[in-house]
């Protein structure tokens, strides 16, 4: 992986070379040549395998039933929703039929279907091109959410998720198509990036390898990381408090395991997500570390998150609404004072 890429020609290679396999088809609308997809993440693969590079009419139930037909004949298929915000048309066939497919026929079988989704605001496309709706995803039996980031080579990542012979939903924050990959180590003087084991491991970082002196555990993924890390910056030159980042890659089931140390001594535990409150990915989390780490916790664990409600176009009102820095601040500053 070439570390200087950025985060959407990391994701492109990384689809070029799921492509390069036979049996391997990638589905979407506008996904094809010259224009590439809506953020370039296709750029050039229909060029290069015309007959599986395949854009589409403009109906996700469609193109998702399509790709569940494809994959029943025992081929590989990549979707891409070009916003997340219309995956919800395509509900029925991921609750129904892409992941009930891989037992409802009296055998298990494999079902091969990657559906991304681009997700979040911060770049002025409006109420309803904006979301983060991947938490109406969670629970669906046999459905992975994995969520691309920065710090994991996006081919590890879906190679990993295919070897499972089970269906995934890809959540791609779109603030992070433009940034670099990062390497693991040190990210500045204060912080350290550290890859935990395995594809769909998490990414730990921190200000100190001891995490007796730990107070407080961010969680984060994709394009949250960078405003929890900034936030740990300013709760530890501001109110001296150390702080570690979990970025996690699967995000559903979640791994608690590798990280019960840290939920174990940290003082307080803030979840952040670029959602609105309400049946999240946080609550589930929180969920799971109450029932690893109970005993040992020293407070309520709180969630940071957007404001319900539409995004707005115009970016000083986007910014009021979305999630940043500061209610990741103020979240776990709050939850120190109660």
């Amino acid at each position: 992986m070439d570390r200087a890429h950025r985060v959407i020609e990391n994701l492109n290679a990384a689809l070029r070379a799921l492509l390069a396999v036979a049996g391997v088809y990638l589905l979407g609308e506008d996904v094809s040549d010259p224009y590439g997809g809506a953020f370039k993440a296709t750029k050039g693969l229909s060029s290069a395998y015309p007959e599986r590079v395949i854009s589409t009419p403009i109906s996700e139930n469609a193109l998702v039933g399509v790709a569940n037909g494809l994959a029943l004949q025992g081929n590989t298929v990549i979707v891409e929703i070009m916003f997340a915000d219309f995956a919800g048309l395509a509900f029925d066939q991921v609750l129904n039929m892409t992941s009930k497919s891989t037992s409802m026929y009296g055998a298990r079988l494999p079902m091969r279907v990657l559906i991304r989704l681009p997700v979040g605001g911060g770049r002025g496309y409006g109420p309803t091109h904006s979301q983060s709706p991947q938490k109406h995803f969670l629970g669906i039996p046999d459905l992975r959410i994995v969520e691309i980031n920065a710090y994991r080579d996006s081919l590890e990542v879906l190679r990993a998720v295919l070897e499972t012979g089970g269906p995934a939903l890809v959540v791609e924050d779109k603030v992070l198509y433009t940034r670099r990959m990062a390497d693991p180590g040190p990210i500045d003087e204060l912080f350290h990036a550290e890859l935990l084991p395995g594809p769909l491991g998490h990414t730990r970082i921190t200000m100190s390898d001891n995490p007796e002196e730990l107070d407080c555990l961010l969680i984060a993924a994709g394009g949250m990381a960078d405003r929890a890390v900034e936030a740990a910056r300013r709760l530890a030159l501001e109110s001296d408090l150390l702080c570690q980042v979990i970025v996690p890659t699967l995000l559903h089931p979640f791994d608690v395991e590798p990280i019960a140390a840290a939920c174990d001594s940290a003082r307080i535990i803030c979840v952040a997500e670029e959602s609105t409150g309400g049946g999240t990915w946080g609550a589930d989390i929180a969920q799971a570390i109450y029932q690893r780490c109970w005993p040992n916790l020293q407070r309520p664990i709180v969630l940071a998150h957007s404001d319900s409600g539409v995004i707005p176009a115009a970016v000083h009102l986007e910014r009021n609404v979305l999630i940043d820095t500061q209610r990741i601040v103020d979240a776990v500053r709050k939850g120190l004072d109660g």
